[in-house]
């Protein structure tokens, strides 16, 4: 396709003042998305490629927020190599206590505390005074500062707080020992302008400014959240706080991918620089999307399946002449490689291990034969296998490795002749069991069959797209089920859309169990 000459981006200063400070909040204002929670095991996974890739501070959960999320917080402290762990408390001091506890065992370890100090936020959540919110944010820092020397205070709702009393409020936090100090634009309400002159503004009329390290924390409910991160950059800021996918609350946060991108293929307009190996981002997007059962819309930036995709002919004559008539960055740049083995009925293991290779997937001995004989099933219903399509499958095999329940068989009978009927046979913990049940069409009735087990277990979202295209593609359904106040969703594909959608619907199941929805397998069964 030609050179890649302007495609790389001009040298960058290395100078420390110009580095951004990448804080990723993937594991935890990430997962506070509704139906994104991740199992412990999923936590560590996730922590590891983060600090591996270069991400500077892990934000690893709020350890006061749950048993399960200190002890992920503490486990994941005890495992890093490279990365400041930080724990997010509110402005309480056993929130803070626990904090500490839970990074102890890091190399580095990072105490976040944070508390509202816009009007709304003081009026109607808290109750409190201006002069309460000065006294509570000397106390969090000072008891902060107690257990480790790096602290970071939040302003929660800071761009709808007056700008004098964010100032005082930023010079109390300043004066008792933080040593981080972040702005976030917590509902998403800013303007890139907004909320660069709103640095500008606490940099130059703070006493202690120079000191500290202003941050970024950007929600996108206006699809801002970037610009206003890499505004906050430009206006002084040196950390900004994002995540894979742009994963976190309502519509998310500022996308670490994509900050990360803008900053290292502009770096000749920008002039700053990250430490992160963006060759990994791929990869790190494929985990969060696999772990959180949230797919990646094709069009996003970076990461999605369209990024370096063309159809159009003008694009392709182009792209053939020369790649940076239409691409900005290499696609190797963020760890995606041209696909080179054409995969079908005909290819052997060592084909398709090399392929999975190429894709960023290292399976062992009996989860490579499993995947590597519903490949040979794929392609035999298939004409063409896509990249997508074997993604599908080993994000599926790898989910569903350790499931309690798994999908044997299912028959479904529908048509306009009759009622619609299903018969599943389920695998629960090493037994097989059969059911059948009527239902107002082939998906409903798939789901009554399985609901035989599981009763409590509400439907919230049922949705099917396409891996690929044709009529022979693989369907890929998610659903999402809530039953004791708690949130799963699942990922199932199959060339039979019915199948997916069993898969899905148990994936979903078991994720429940694994959080501890009431009923488990075995009192399921006396239905």
């Amino acid at each position: 396709m030609g050179s890649d000459e302007n495609q790389a981006p001009q040298a960058a200063p290395r100078d420390e003042k110009d580095r951004v400070v990448i804080f990723d909040t993937t594991l935890r204002d990430g997962e506070q998305c509704p139906g994104a929670t991740m199992t412990f095991d999923e936590k560590l996974e996730v922590a590891e490629l983060l600090d591996e890739m270069g991400v500077d501070i892990i934000e690893a959960g709020f350890p006061i927020a749950s048993q399960g999320d200190f002890e992920s917080v503490q486990e994941i402290a005890r495992r890093a190599e490279n990365s400041v762990i930080c724990g997010l408390a509110r402005a309480q001091m056993k929130d803070i206590d626990v904090c500490a506890e839970a990074i102890k065992p890091a190399k580095r370890g990072r105490i976040h505390t944070f508390i509202g100090t816009s009007p709304l936020h003081r009026k109607y959540q808290m109750g409190i005074e201006k002069a309460e919110v000065l006294e509570r944010v000397t106390a969090s820092v000072t008891r902060a500062r107690g257990h480790t020397d790096d602290v970071e205070w939040s302003a929660m709702d800071a761009t709808r707080t007056e700008a004098d009393f964010l100032c005082a409020c930023v010079e109390a936090a300043i004066k008792a020992g933080a040593t981080t100090v972040n702005i976030p634009d917590t509902v998403g309400y800013a303007t890139p302008d907004e909320f660069a002159g709103l640095i500008r503004m606490l940099m130059e009329r703070v006493p202690g400014a120079d000191e500290i390290v202003f941050s970024t924390h950007c929600h996108n409910d206006l699809g801002l959240a970037v610009a206003n991160s890499l505004s906050g950059v430009g206006a002084g800021a040196r950390q900004v706080e994002c995540a894979v996918n742009g994963l976190g609350e309502r519509a998310g946060n500022a996308a670490l991918e994509e900050i990360v991108m803008a900053i290292h293929t502009r770096a000749d307009a920008m002039r700053v620089w990250t430490g992160i190996d963006t060759t990994m981002l791929t990869r790190a997007s494929k985990l969060v999307s696999r772990v959180t059962a949230f797919p990646v819309q094709y069009n996003k930036a970076i990461v999605g399946r369209n990024a370096f995709a063309h159809e159009s002919g003008i694009h392709q004559d182009g792209m053939l002449k020369h790649a940076g008539t239409f691409e900005i960055m290499t696609p190797e740049s963020v760890g995606l490689k041209e696909s080179s083995l054409v995969m079908g009925k005909h290819s052997g293991r060592h084909a398709f291990r090399e392929k999975l290779k190429e894709l960023g997937y290292e399976l062992g001995g009996n989860a490579f034969e499993d995947a590597f004989v519903r490949f040979k099933a794929l392609a035999d219903a298939k004409k063409h296998v896509y990249d997508e399509d074997i993604e599908a499958l080993v994000d599926q095999e790898i989910a569903s490795a350790h499931d309690r329940i798994k999908v044997v068989a299912l028959t479904v009978i529908a048509g306009t002749g009759g009622p619609q009927k299903a018969t599943i046979t389920l695998d629960v913990d090493g037994k097989q069991h059969t059911h059948e049940a009527v239902g107002d069409g082939p998906v409903d009735a798939t789901f009554r069959a399985i609901r035989a087990w599981c009763p409590e277990a509400r439907l919230a979202l049922y949705q099917v797209s396409a891996v690929t295209e044709g009529t022979d593609a693989q369907a890929e359904v998610m659903v999402r089920l809530e039953a004791d106040g708690k949130i799963a969703t699942g990922r199932g594909s199959d060339t039979d859309t019915m199948v997916a959608s069993a898969r899905a619907y148990v994936s979903a199941l078991n994720k429940l169990m694994a959080r501890g929805a009431r009923r488990k397998p075995e009192t399921m069964l006396a239905s």
